[in-house]
C-alpha cells in the first residue's frame, strides 16, 4: 500500500481530467503524475531511499502536489512545513525529523530529469507523513501518519460528502495541514475530482473562483465562513452543493446565515492532526448544528473522566489514529494507552443520539483564524528577551479570528521594555500568525502552591485594537 497509488490509478483511468487549477493554469492528472515521477526520479538520483524524510515547504500551488506525491511514490516520508515558518522553527522541523532536504522552491519543480514512474511498495503501517503538532509543553512533536491512516481517512471523507470525479473542490485550506491534505488534495486525487487552488484566502477572490470554476465543494474553518458571509451578494454561488467546516466550533449564527445566503448545507466535522484528521462528522441524515457529529466509520469515540454534568475528555480509537510521535515514545505512551485509545485533550458531552458537543479545550492551545498557536513555544521565545523574567501566553477572545494571542509579562528588576519591544522581538522569530498582538506587564504572575503559573488566574486588561 502506497498513498501515491491513488494518483497513478486516477491518471491511468482519467488522465485527461483536470487535477489542479491555479488562476488560469490547469494541470491534468497525466501531467501531475509525470511531474511527481520527475520529483521521485530526482530524489532517487540524489541517493534518497524509502523511509527517508523530505520537507515540503510550499504554499497552495500545484508544485506542492508534485512534491508530495513524488516523495511518497519513491517511498519517502513527507514532512509538510508552513511556508511562513521562520529559521528557528524550520531548524527544529528539519533536525527533529532528520529530513535529508527541503523542497521549498516552486520554480524548481518539477525538476528537469529522468522521471521514475514506479511506485515503491509500502506497508499500511509504514509512515507516509510526519505532521508537526504540539500540546502545551515542549516543542512541536511529529505525528506519524501511515499510508493506511491516510488512505482510510480519505475513503471515509469521500463517502461522507459523496465526492465524484465531476466535483470541483476549492483548495483554500493550507495543504501543509492535515485538513487540507486529507479532505482537499488526497480526496480529490483519489476520486479524480478537480482541486481549485487559492494560495491566500481573500473572500472576493474565493467567491470569484467559486463562480468562475463552478466549485461544488468548499472546505474551510469558521473564520472563512464568517468572512465569506459578508461578501456573497455580488457573486453566483449556486454551484455549491456542500460545505465542510472544521478546525474550531462554527458559531450557530454564522452557520445559519451562511446556509441561507449560499443555499447549501454546511457539515461540521472534528479531528486532530493525530487522527488523520477526521474522527467525527455530521451527516445529512443526522445533523445537529453546534455538534461535531458522530464517529466516522471504523472509528470509536468515548468520554474519559466524566463529570457529574456529563463532560469528559474525548478519546478516539480506530484506523485514523497515528502510529505515534516521531522518535518520542514517552509522548506516544502519554497520548495513546495500551488499548489504542488516543486522548484528544478536548472536553465534550454526548447526547442521546451519540452526537458530541465540544465544551472546552483541556489543552491551552490557541486557535487564531484556524491556525494553531502553541503557548509554550511562544513563551520560550519571550523568555529569550533579556528584560523578561516571567511570561505566560494566553488566548484572548476575538470576534473575527476566534482567538488572539496575548502575552502577560513580568520584567526583570531594573529592566526597561515596552509592549512594542516584546512584540517585535517575538515577531522577528516566529511565523506572522503566532506572535502576540497584545502584551501587558505585571509585577508578578499568579502562581499556585507549587510555584506553577496559573493561567486561569491571569487578568486580561482592556486592549487597544491589535496591531
Amino acid at each position: 500500500m502506497n498513498l501515491a497509488a491513488n494518483l497513478t490509478a486516477t491518471a491511468a483511468r482519467d488522465g485527461a481530467r483536470t487535477a489542479l487549477v491555479l488562476g488560469d493554469s490547469e494541470l491534468s492528472y497525466t501531467e501531475l503524475d509525470a511531474a511527481s515521477a520527475s520529483v521521485a526520479g530526482t530524489l532517487r538520483a540524489r541517493g534518497l531511499r524509502p523511509g527517508d524524510r523530505v520537507g515540503v515547504m510550499l504554499p497552495n500551488v500545484p508544485q506542492f502536489a508534485m512534491a508530495y506525491y513524488g516523495v511518497l511514490r519513491m517511498g519517502g516520508i513527507v514532512v509538510p512545513m508552513n511556508p511562513l515558518l521562520k529559521a528557528r522553527e524550520v531548524d527544529h522541523y528539519v533536525s527533529d525529523s532528520g529530513a535529508a532536504l527541503v523542497l521549498d522552491d516552486p520554480v524548481a519543480l518539477p525538476p528537469d530529469c529522468e522521471p521514475d514512474f514506479g511506485v515503491a511498495e509500502r506497508d499500511a503501517d509504514d509512515t507516509a507523513v510526519i505532521l508537526y503538532t504540539s500540546g502545551t509543553t515542549g516543542r512541536p512533536k511529529g505525528a506519524e501518519l501511515t499510508h493506511g491512516n491516510l488512505a482510510r481517512n480519505v475513503e471515509v471523507m469521500r463517502r461522507l460528502i459523496s465526492v465524484e470525479a465531476e466535483d470541483v473542490i476549492l483548495g483554500a485550506l493550507p495543504l501543509f495541514h492535515s485538513f487540507g491534505q486529507t479532505c482537499g488534495l488526497n480526496t480529490a486525487v483519489a476520486t479524480g475530482a478537480c482541486l481549485a487552488l487559492i494560495p491566500r484566502f481573500l473572500p472576493a477572490d474565493v467567491l470569484e473562483l467559486v463562480e468562475r470554476r463552478r466549485v461544488t465543494v468548499f472546505e474551510g474553518v469558521p473564520t472563512m465562513y464568517a468572512a465569506l458571509l459578508h461578501a456573497v451578494e455580488r457573486h453566483d454561488v449556486s454551484s455549491l452543493r456542500v460545505c465542510v467546516s472544521g478546525g474550531a466550533a462554527l458559531p450557530l449564527e454564522v452557520l445559519h446565515g451562511f446556509e441561507t445566503a449560499f443555499g447549501c448545507v454546511v457539515l461540521e466535522g472534528y479531528g486532530l492532526s493525530e487522527t488523520s484528521p477526521v474522527a467525527s462528522f455530521n451527516r445529512a441524515e443526522l445533523r445537529k448544528p453546534g455538534s461535531i457529529g458522530t464517529p466516522v466509520a471504523g472509528v470509536e469515540m468515548r468520554l474519559l473522566d466524566t463529570t457529574p454534568e456529563g463532560v469528559g475528555e474525548i478519546a478516539i480509537r480506530g484506523h485514523n489514529v497515528m502510529k505515534g510521535y516521531w522518535r518520542n515514545p514517552d509522548a506516544t505512551r502519554e497520548a495513546i494507552d495500551g488499548d489504542g485509545w488516543f486522548r484528544s485533550g478536548d472536553l465534550a458531552r454526548v447526547d442521546e443520539d451519540g452526537c458530541y458537543f465540544i465544551v472546552d479545550r483541556k489543552k491551552e492551545l490557541i486557535i487564531r483564524g484556524g491556525y494553531n498557536v502553541y503557548p509554550r513555544e511562544i513563551e520560550e521565545v519571550i523568555y529569550e528577551h533579556p528584560a523578561v523574567r516571567e511570561a505566560a501566553v494566553v488566548g484572548i477572545p476575538h470576534p473575527e479570528l476566534g482567538e488572539e494571542v496575548g502575552a502577560c509579562v513580568a520584567l526583570t528588576a531594573g529592566a526597561d521594555a515596552d509592549e512594542a519591544d516584546v512584540r517585535e522581538f517575538v515577531r522577528s522569530q516566529v511565523a506572522a500568525y503566532k506572535y502576540p498582538r497584545h502584551v501587558w506587564f505585571v509585577d508578578e504572575l499568579p502562581k499556585g502552591p507549587t510555584g506553577k503559573i496559573l493561567k486561569r488566574a491571569i487578568e486580561v486588561p482592556e486592549q487597544a485594537p491589535a496591531r
